[in-house]
C-alpha cells in the first residue's frame, strides 16, 4: 500500500480493514506496515457491504478487472441471494425512478425472456399436429431454420405427408412402373376430336448441332437454379420403307423425377418442383417438324409412348420423352381414330380398314375389314377387344387376337362420330342427335339418350354419368343406368366439341372461344374461362390444371379450383392442333408455315435438384 492513507474495501465483510497510516518524523517513512483496526466494533454488514453500494476505489498497482464490472458482478450476486420479497421491492424501486426510455429498454429486454419455445416443451405429437395446420411450404422451411429442435419436428415424414394429401401429390405405384394407356392415363379418356390450327415454339436454333435452350425449369420459391439443356441432336427420320417421314428432329434426354421417392419429404420436393415450373419454367426436350400439311387427327400420350395420328394416312410413334422410334405406314387414306394398348395400337379411317399394330417393333399385325365408311373413332374395352364407330352408322366389337368381328351394334341413323368405353358398357354419340348405350360382351342396346336437337360431337363417360355435347350448344347429363337426363348445361354459344370428366368436375370447351368447369354435384357453371379468340381445339384437366389450345394458336394454363389463368405457353403457332399432358410434361401439336410441328415441354427438376 502508498501512504497515502486510503480505506480499502475487503471482499469479505468479518475480515479486519487494514490502514496506512505516517510514522514519526524522526524515523524514514514506512510503506508497507500495516496496523489492525482500532478496536472499536466495526458495524454489521449489510445485503451489500461487500457490492457496488459500499465499494469505495481501490488503488492496486495492477488491477486486473474494471471496478465498475466487478462491481455489477457483485450486486447480482448479492441480488440472487436477497429474499424474493426484498428483490421485488429493489425493481419497484428502481423502476420507480426509471424515465420513459429506460423503461422501453426494460420492456424490450424482459420480453423475449419471458417467451418459451412451444416446441421444447411439448410432445412431439402435438408439435407434429400444430405443424399439420400449415400448408404454405416456405412456411415450413422457415420454421425449419428456427432451431435444430425446430428442424427436427419440421424433417419429420409425417408433417410431410399431410401436407402432400393435401396437396394431392402422389407417390408413384412402383419404379417406372408402364400400365395400359386405358388404365393408365393419369386422366379419364377424353375425347379426340380434329382441331384446326398449326404450332411453332419455344424457339430453339434450328441449323445448330450443339444447340442448347435459354427456357428454364424454375425451382421452388427458395432456389432460382435454372435447368440447363443437354445437347441437341439434329436427325432426320425415315420410314419402314425408306421415306423422308421428318424434315428436322431435335431430341434432349431427360430424366425423369417419377423414380419413386424414399420418403414423402422427398415427394413433396419433387412434385413442388415441377408445380413451380408449370407456373415459370419449361424446357422443349423435343420437337419434330414434318415435310408435309397433315392434319393432326388424334394424340395419345402413354407412360411408353406418345402417338400422333395425321389426315396424310401416317402415324408417328415416339417414346414417352419425344424421340422419334417408327412411323406406320399401311393406311391408304387419312387416319382419323387410334387407340394404344400396353404395346398395341388399333387405328382406322378414311380406308375403312381397322389395323392392329405391334408398337414395339411398328409392324402391322393384322387389318380387320367391314366397315363400309371411314372409321371415326376406336376405344378399347380390355387387352383383346376393341370397339370401332364408323361414318356407316355402326360399330363394331373386335377381337384383335383373332382378327374376328364378334358383334355388330346397330341403330344409330347417322354418322357414329364419338364413342367411350367403360368396364363392360359403350356409349356411342352420333349426328342422329342421339348417344347410346350398349353391352359390349352382349352385343345389345341397353339405352338411348334422345334429349339433343342437332348432331352430338363428343362425350364423356366415367361409369356412372354421361355428359354429351353437342352442336345445338348444350351440355346434357345421363344416368348410365337408367338412361335418363339427370340435366342440361347451358352456357356456351356455338358447338360444344371438347367434354372431359373428372369426378363430379366436368370442363367443356366450345367453338365460341371460352371453357367451362362445371360442379356435377350441383349441376351448375363454376367457372367460366375467356380462354381463346377461336374455336378451343383440345383441352385436358387434372387435379391441379387446365391446358386449352385454341385456334388462335395459344396454349394456356388454368388453375382447375379457382378458375385463374396461370400463364400461356411462350409459344409461336398459328393454330394448335392437339395437347396431351401429364405431370411432368406437355405435348404440343400443331402448324406453322403450313408445316405440322410437335414439341414436347418438360417440367421436370435436375436430378441433383431433387434427393432420392
Amino acid at each position: 500500500m502508498h501512504g497515502s492513507g486510503l480505506l480499502s474495501s475487503s471482499p469479505a465483510a468479518s475480515r479486519p480493514i487494514a490502514v496506512s497510516v505516517p510514522v514519526p518524523t524522526h524515523s524514514p517513512p514506512s510503506h508497507s506496515a500495516a496496523f489492525p483496526e482500532p478496536p472499536t466494533p466495526a458495524p454489521s454488514p449489510g445485503p451489500f457491504s461487500s457490492g457496488f453500494f459500499y465499494s469505495q476505489t481501490s488503488q492496486s498497482p495492477a488491477p486486473t478487472e474494471d471496478p465498475y464490472s466487478a462491481s455489477l458482478a457483485n450486486l447480482a450476486r448479492d441480488f440472487s441471494a436477497i429474499a424474493r420479497s426484498q428483490r421485488e421491492a429493489l425493481l419497484s424501486a428502481l423502476l420507480d425512478a426509471c424515465d420513459t426510455s429506460t423503461l422501453s429498454f426494460v420492456l424490450a429486454y424482459v420480453s423475449p425472456l419471458l417467451k418459451k419455445d412451444p416446441f421444447r416443451v411439448l410432445p412431439n405429437e402435438i408439435c407434429l399436429r400444430i405443424l399439420s395446420h400449415i400448408d404454405d411450404p416456405k412456411a415450413l422451411a422457415r420454421a425449419a431454420q428456427v432451431s435444430r429442435r425446430w428442424a427436427a419436428v419440421v424433417s419429420d415424414d409425417i408433417t410431410w405427408k399431410t401436407l402432400c394429401e393435401r396437396l394431392h401429390y402422389k407417390k408413384p405405384s412402383s419404379d417406372r412402373e408402364y400400365i395400359p394407356a386405358t388404365q393408365g392415363q393419369l386422366s379419364p379418356p377424353f375425347v379426340h376430336t380434329p382441331a384446326y390450327g398449326d404450332p411453332a415454339a419455344f424457339s430453339l436454333p434450328q441449323n445448330s448441332p450443339n444447340v442448347t435452350t435459354t427456357i428454364s425449369v424454375s425451382s421452388p420459391p427458395t432456389s432460382s437454379t435454372p435447368l440447363t439443356a443437354m445437347p441437341i441432336s439434329v436427325t432426320s427420320t425415315t420410314t419402314h420403307d425408306g421415306e423422308l417421314s421428318m424434315m428436322e428432329s431435335t431430341y434432349i434426354p431427360v430424366v425423369s423425377s417419377n423414380i419413386r421417392p424414399r420418403s414423402y419429404r422427398t415427394l413433396f420436393k419433387q412434385r413442388y418442383m415441377v408445380d413451380s415450373a408449370w407456373l415459370t419454367g419449361g424446357l422443349v426436350t423435343a420437337r419434330h417438324v414434318t415435310t408435309d400439311q397433315g392434319v393432326v387427327t388424334c394424340l395419345h400420350l402413354t407412360r411408353k409412348y406418345v402417338v400422333v395420328a395425321l389426315d396424310n394416312s401416317r402415324i408417328h410413334v415416339f417414346t414417352s420423352d419425344g424421340r422419334l422410334i417408327h412411323t406406320l405406314t399401311g393406311h391408304v387414306m387419312g387416319v382419323w381414330a387410334i387407340m394404344p394398348w400396353d404395346d398395341t395400337l388399333v387405328s382406322g379411317g378414311c380406308d375403312r380398314d381397322v389395323r392392329v399394330w405391334d408398337l414395339k417393333t411398328g409392324r402391322c399385325k393384322m387389318v380387320l375389314h367391314g366397315h363400309t365408311s371411314t372409321v371415326r373413332c376406336l376405344k378399347m374395352s380390355d387387352s383383346r377387344t376393341a370397339i370401332s364407330g364408323s361414318r356407316d352408322a355402326s360399330l363394331r366389337v373386335w377381337d384383335i387376337e383373332t382378327g374376328t368381328c364378334k358383334h355388330v351394334l346397330l341403330g344409330h341413323q347417322a354418322s357414329v362420330r364419338c364413342l367411350e368405353v367403360h368396364g363392360d358398357i359403350c356409349v356411342s354419340g352420333s349426328y342422329d342427335t342421339t348417344a347410346k348405350v350398349w353391352s359390349i360382351s352382349r352385343g345389345v342396346l341397353l339405352h338411348t339418350l334422345a334429349g339433343h336437337f342437332s348432331q352430338i360431337y363428343a362425350l364423356a363417360f366415367d361409369g356412372v354419368k354421361i355428359a354429351t355435347g353437342s352442336l345445338d350448344t348444350s351440355v346434357r347429363i345421363w344416368s348410365a343406368e337408367s338412361g335418363q337426363c339427370l340435366a342440361v348445361l347451358q352456357g356456351h354459344t356455338s358447338l360444344v366439341g371438347q367434354l372431359q370428366m373428372l369426378g363430379d368436375t366436368l370442363v367443356t370447351g366450345s367453338s365460341d372461344g371460352s371453357t367451362r368447369v362445371w360442379d356435377l354435384k350441383r349441376m351448375a357453371c363454376v367457372h367460366r374461362l375467356a380462354a381463346h379468340d377461336n374455336s378451343v381445339t383440345t383441352l385436358q384437366f387434372d387435379e391441379h390444371r387446365i391446358v386449352t389450345g385454341g385456334s388462335d394458336g395459344r396454349v394456356k394454363v388454368w388453375n382447375v379450383k379457382t378458375g385463374h389463368h396461370i400463364r400461356d405457353l411462350p409459344c409461336t403457332y398459328e393454330a394448335v392442333w392437339r395437347i396431351a399432358f401429364e405431370d411432368e410434361k406437355v405435348v404440343v401439336l400443331a402448324s406453322r408455315q403450313n408445316r405440322t410441328h410437335m414439341e414436347v415441354i418438360s417440367f421436370a427438376p435436375r436430378m441433383q435438384d431433387w434427393e432420392l
